[in-house]
């Protein structure tokens, strides 16, 4: 089971869209999980969700195991009801013997909603996370006039993906992920979120060593794309677990894939002529992270070898790739380059400049 982050943190929004689709195909219905609001330490943060059947599986996580029983009873009760309810756990008052004995210090608030007959409003959540736009979310938990869970997303591109009867007017001018807005003296209370598409990494080679680099970002929920010049590489069953893979020249990349509709890109074809024409392409995209493997000195002969162009990359190019975790071998090195990928993706620290020291296990990276 995974977190669901539906700002801009961590969401696995592959594994919450295969089992909403799986339940969907056998007409079960479903409960949508979303936590409103928390205090103190929790697992889980407002936007945070899950989904539960009538039958008590779920997918999702927002207790790491601790409230999940509980929610999966409150959540056939919804179901069966239809509607929407909430639900406080204060784990700090906890008692160890005749409460949930969880041991936790924090509070968490969670919506339980029924999803209707089209899946709604999880189906349009869900068109959000299958595209390339961003939207913004607006959920009642409390209202004289609408009912609770009654919600609106609409894409920052003014795309409707879904609106309840009364709700099209709930969106701020600048919503602000996690917020609850309240109206004065009317009794509104109102969560605000971001819902995100999945994020998208581009592989460049798909050498023996992408694998683990694939693995993991699949465990994270990340699309990812793998794009080689050989074809006995891209061919190979070994990478099959990509959701896309292409064929590629270096040299057109540009033509064949877009750059741009990708997060992050890593180039890791252990090739030098095809390192440096990929480092080419991407000169002339916007991508914000590009990681290349390999050690210092290579990094920087490429570098040399583009000569002006190179300043295109700058503030871009994380070269050695990745995160100095102390591990060497493939599995290790997967780990460290997945780990740069995840720090840029949520913001906590930007690309290491070209030319600044390299982390001394990162110079284990191999290359040709």
């Amino acid at each position: 089971m995974s977190i669901c982050r539906i700002g801009g943190a961590v969401l696995h929004k592959p594994a919450l869209t295969a089992f909403f689709d799986e339940s969907r195909r056998a007409s079960r219905p479903l409960a949508l999980v979303l936590v409103t609001g928390t205090g103190g330490s929790t697992y889980s943060k407002a936007g945070d969700c899950m989904l539960i059947d009538d039958e008590g599986r779920y997918q999702g996580m927002l207790s790491g195991g601790c409230l999940e029983g509980d929610l999966a009873l409150h959540a056939a009760k919804v179901i069966a009801a239809g509607g929407a309810a909430t639900l406080s756990y204060d784990l700090a008052a906890d008692d160890e013997l005749w409460g949930l004995g969880v041991g936790c210090d924090g509070r968490i608030d969670v919506m339980l909603i029924a999803l209707d007959a089209a899946g709604e409003p999880f189906a349009a959540m869900n068109d959000v996370f299958a595209g390339r736009e961003p939207a913004h979310m607006a959920i009642v938990i409390a209202d004289t006039k609408l009912p609770t869970g009654s919600a609106v997303i609409r894409g920052r591109d003014g795309t409707l993906y879904h609106a309840a009867p009364g709700t099209e007017a709930l969106l701020g001018a600048a919503p602000e992920h996690g917020a609850v807005r309240e109206s004065r003296g009317g009794g509104q209370r109102v969560l605000e979120l971001s819902l995100s598409p999945a994020p998208g990494l581009l592989i460049l080679g798909a050498g023996p060593d992408v694998v683990p680099v694939l693995r993991l970002a699949h465990e994270l929920g990340w699309r990812t794309t793998v794009a080689d010049h050989r074809p006995a590489y891209i061919e190979s069953d070994a990478v099959a677990i990509a959701g896309e893979r292409y064929h590629v020249v270096p040299a057109e990349l540009g033509a064949a894939l877009d750059p741009d509709a990708y997060d992050a890109v890593v180039i890791m074809s252990h090739h030098l002529a095809s390192d440096r024409a990929y480092l080419e392409a991407l000169t002339t995209s916007s991508v914000g992270y590009i990681g290349l493997l390999g050690p210092v000195g290579r990094r920087d002969r490429l570098l040399g070898d583009l000569g002006e162009r190179a300043a295109a990359l700058a503030g871009r190019l994380d070269g050695p790739a990745g995160v100095d975790l102390g591990g060497r071998g493939a599995g290790q090195i997967a780990l460290s380059i997945v780990a740069g990928v995840q720090r840029y993706l949520a913001g906590r620290e930007g690309v290491r400049a070209a030319g600044a020291p390299a982390d001394s296990a990162r110079k284990e990276q191999t290359h040709q």
